[in-house]
């Protein structure tokens, strides 16, 4: 899913594209893209595209039917991509096949596109009429960036959550999921499993500061990536991330092998050496599985695989 490093640079290239522009038409092929039956989409057609916000993980873009004029009741199209969803620029206009490509969107400087992969159809778009009601669709986690140390803690320990759990709640923290928490978690050599609210002041205070480096950090990086072009490529694994997507590969920092978490369609990527104090977290189908036989270390595991393959040798 995009997070806010990816949807920070998809605002920078759509402001370079469409801020500004008339929207000409708008054309909807997915039967479940379109959440909302009013206002009808046909009714920003000719519009103008005034301001680009991200909401979240969300991408929502002002339109005003008299030119540059803002006003409180002007619509917004706010697109959720999800997992799978992705936006597209091109300058030349193709009709969306429903299948693929889900909606295009025909402005005079070309056609932004919204393409999801997979069959499982999660992206979302939301026609709305108003500030007050795009507010409705903003989960309220606050942007790391801008908050105080004393912000930062008060959200982070108003329950007891683990740390993964915590700083991947919309709610609670603004445009962090899956693959960024766990390169904050890296950085900051924190446990995901760690609970909020027993955490020392130390600790929160590296994790303010892991979060804001690793998002500013990553930002700077798919920027340079895209190089002022509409970036096409992406996604959540990097081969530049520390542990995200790196299961079984070496920690850049200690050389042990990063180890995971599964659980539902995600994974927690992590460096027992580095994060937990040599200790691997028992993972839900494998502990399910083994019980009292799971490994309490990284050097107890490899110990049980080497006697594994010696064993398998001798038949």
């Amino acid at each position: 899913m995009p997070e806010l490093p990816d949807i920070t640079v998809y605002i920078e290239a759509l402001e370079q594209r469409v801020l500004g522009q008339v929207l000409e038409r708008a054309l909807i092929a997915g039967p479940f893209l379109l959440r909302t039956a009013v206002p009808r989409i046909e009714s920003i057609h000719g519009s103008t595209v005034t301001a680009i916000h991200r909401i979240g993980k969300r991408i929502a873009l002002r339109f005003s039917r008299t030119g540059d004029q803002a006003s409180a009741d002007d619509p917004w199209l706010v697109f959720h991509l999800m997992i799978a969803g992705r936006l597209h620029w091109s300058e030349r206009k193709k009709t969306p096949d429903g299948r693929r490509t889900l909606a295009a969107f025909d402005f005079d400087s070309g056609q932004l596109s919204l393409t999801e992969a997979g069959s499982r159809k999660r992206a979302s778009l939301y026609l709305v009429e108003g500030d007050a009601v795009l507010a409705g669709l903003d989960p309220g986690g606050i942007d790391v960036s801008a908050a105080s140390p004393e912000q930062f803690r008060a959200v982070l320990t108003q329950e007891n959550h683990t740390l993964k759990r915590a700083l991947t709640d919309p709610h609670s923290f603004s445009g962090i999921g899956n693959a960024y928490s766990d390169e904050i978690l890296f950085v900051a050599q924190l446990s995901p499993v760690a609970l909020t609210q027993r955490l020392t002041q130390d600790e929160i205070n590296r994790l303010l500061e892991a979060t804001r480096r690793t998002l500013t950090d990553w930002t700077h990086r798919l920027r340079k990536k895209a190089g002022g072009k509409f970036p096409e490529k992406v996604t959540a694994f990097h081969d530049e991330m520390a542990v995200h997507g790196k299961y079984g590969k070496p920690c850049p920092r200690c050389g042990s092998k990063v180890q995971r978490i599964r659980y539902a369609d995600n994974e927690t990527n992590y460096c027992s050496k580095c994060q937990t104090n040599g200790k691997l977290l028992a993972d839900r189908s494998l502990s399910r599985l083994l019980r009292q036989d799971w490994p309490r270390s990284l050097e107890e595991m490899e110990e049980r695989r080497r006697a594994d393959s010696n064993s398998a040798a001798k038949f």
